[in-house]
Order: C-alpha cells, then structure tokens, then sequence
C-alpha cells in the first residue's frame, strides 16, 4: 500500500511546508493570525495549532512518544504564544523526520489500535492507512492556510510535491 519511502518523502515536504508557514506567520504576526477568515476552524492560528496538535498525538502513536494533553476540542488553543508554537512545531517536524526515516515496511503492516476521544471509542484500523491520516490531515489543514496566508497577502512557498527541495 505505501513504503517507508513514501513517509521519509512526506516527512521532508511537511517540514518544506511548515518552514514555509513559520515564516509567513512571523511576517503577518498574531493579529493577522488570530483573524477569524470563516475557515472550518475560523483562524490560521486555531487551524495550526489544530495541524500540530493532531501531528502530536499521530506521532505518538506511531512512535510510542508523548503526545499532547487535551482532546480534540482543545486542539485549536494548544498554544498561545506565537514563539511557542513555532519553536514546537519545528520540534514536532523532526520528530516525524525521525521517525519516518526508521520505518521499515513490517512497520507498515497490520493492525493498529487506538482510543479515539473524537469517536469516544477504541479504533482499529491498518497501520499503513493510519500513516497516510498523518500526512493527508497535514495536506488537508495546511492547504487551508495556504490559502489564508494568501488572502491575507503573504507569499508562502509553492506546495507542488516535484518543486520540493532536494535536501
């Protein structure tokens, strides 16, 4: 289904792609960022912090790390403090780096199983599609900021897989 090279190439385009995102948001600044532009979570800063958030707690799944406090309906006030944010997400996109670069394709395969506080109930689904919700729920919020970041006037870079940085 998907490859331990798939996840260290969507490991490398989510941290070219919040790179990206840091910078536009140092550039606008928390007023900008706490604008309410009618998205699913109304600001770029609710919908990040819900991006890192949901990066967390996949993470730890993945890796047996810690993840975040709070369930979902929390997700969007995991920080307040533009910094803090920055200097975690940065932290969290090499944690998902490292571990994408250790998987193997036996970590890949099977069940897994989780307690789901948004279903309220334990899931189990394949591993691997688990790993394609990490980087597809990546994909899915952080295209809704790239399109606040523009409306908002910011450049952010291109999020086209084959204009990705080789190193």
């Amino acid at each position: 289904m998907i490859t331990a090279e798939y996840c260290q190439t969507m490991a490398r385009y989510n941290a070219w792609q919040n790179r990206s995102m840091r910078e536009s948001f140092k550039a606008l600044g928390m007023k900008e960022l706490e604008k309410d532009r009618g998205a699913f979570f109304g600001s770029m800063w609710a919908t990040a912090n819900h991006l890192l958030w949901g990066d967390q707690i996949w993470t730890a799944r993945f890796d047996g790390g810690h993840g975040p406090d709070g369930g979902i309906t929390d997700s969007t006030k995991l920080h307040d403090d533009l910094q803090l944010f920055l200097d975690d997400r940065l932290r969290t996109d090499e944690r998902i780096i490292r571990w994408a670069n250790k998987v193997n394709h036996i970590d890949l395969v099977g069940p897994m199983s989780w307690y789901s506080g948004a279903m309220k109930k334990t899931m189990t689904k394949p591993k691997a599609l688990c790993v394609m919700q990490l980087f597809n729920h990546q994909t899915h919020h952080r295209g809704q900021i790239h399109a606040m970041l523009t409306a908002a006037g910011a450049k952010p870079d291109d999020t086209d897989l084959p204009f990705m940085p080789e190193a």
